[in-house]
C-alpha cells in the first residue's frame, strides 16, 4: 500500500490542461483556470500568497458558505476592482463589501464576458448529512470558456441533477467523508454523466484523504472518460 500511495503521488500533476483552458490547483477546493487571457479563481481561499503566481483574476467563482470555499478576506486581497464575483445568496450575505458580486441561485446562469456560468445545485442526499449542505443553499457551476464546458461539483453527493448532466467536457467531482459522498457514490454519478475527462478534488475527509486510487479504477468501466489526478494536498 506504501508503494502505490507513492507511485499515486508521483502520478499527480502540479496543471494540466482541457483545450486551450489550463487548470492549477490551489488546494483541496480551490483552483485556478486560464484561458483567452481570462483567469477565473474558483472558492479563493487562503490568503493572498497561495495565488501570487497567477495575477488577479477576472472572475471569482464561490460555491458554498464553508471556510474551505468562501473567505472574504482572501476574495479582497486577490481581486481587482474589476473582477466580477458569482456566488449564491448565502455566500453574499457573507461580504460587507459587494460590489462586483453577482448573486446566482441554482438553476439560474449568467455570462462575465465570453465565460458563461450555470448554477447547478448541490446538496446532501444522505439523512445524517443533509445539515451539511441543504438543498438551494450552495452552487456547483457549469463553466463554459475556450469551448470547452467544466462542471465544478461543489459540496454534494450524487445528486440528480448532476447525474443528468450532458456534454461535460471536464469534471471536478468532490469525494470525502463524512461531508460529501463515497468513492463510489462519486465515481457511479460520474459513470451516469460520462464527461470526457474527470479530475477527483476536495477528497481530505475527517478521517484522512479518500482513495482516489480506487476511484480511479471504477471509472476505468468506462474507457472513454479518463481520470487525471492533479496535487491538491502536500
Amino acid at each position: 500500500m506504501q508503494v502505490l500511495a507513492m507511485l499515486l503521488a508521483l502520478a499527480q500533476a502540479a496543471s494540466d490542461k482541457v483545450g486551450d483552458v489550463e487548470i492549477v490547483p490551489v488546494s483541496h477546493a480551490t483552483f485556478v483556470l486560464k484561458a483567452g487571457g481570462k483567469t477565473v479563481f474558483v472558492d479563493p481561499v487562503g490568503g493572498a500568497d497561495a495565488f501570487k503566481d497567477h495575477g488577479k483574476p477576472d472572475l471569482i467563482l464561490i460555491t458554498d458558505i464553508h471556510g474551505d470555499h468562501c473567505d472574504p478576506k482572501t476574495v479582497a486581497a486577490v481581486r481587482k476592482a474589476e473582477t466580477t464575483i458569482v456566488a449564491p445568496q448565502a455566500v453574499a450575505d457573507k461580504f460587507d463589501d459587494r460590489k462586483g458580486l453577482s448573486v446566482l441561485a441554482n438553476g439560474a446562469s449568467t455570462k462575465v464576458g465570453d465565460i458563461a456560468i450555470e448554477a447547478i445545485p448541490m446538496y446532501n442526499l444522505t439523512p445524517e448529512r443533509k445539515n451539511n449542505h441543504p438543498k438551494g443553499r450552495g452552487n456547483g457551476y457549469v463553466v463554459t470558456v475556450a469551448g470547452k464546458r467544466l462542471y465544478v461539483s461543489g459540496d454534494t453527493e450524487d445528486i440528480p441533477e448532476m447525474r443528468a448532466l450532458k456534454d461535460i467536457d471536464a469534471a471536478f467531482v468532490c469525494m470525502n467523508l463524512p461531508y460529501t459522498m463515497e468513492v463510489e457514490k462519486a465515481a457511479d454519478a460520474v459513470l451516469a454523466f460520462k464527461p470526457k475527462i474527470v479530475f477527483p478534488y476536495h477528497y481530505r475527509g475527517k478521517d484522512g484523504m479518500s482513495d482516489v486510487g480506487k476511484f480511479k479504477s471504477i471509472v476505468a468501466k468506462d474507457g472513454a472518460i479518463e481520470v487525471r489526478l492533479l496535487r491538491w494536498y502536500p
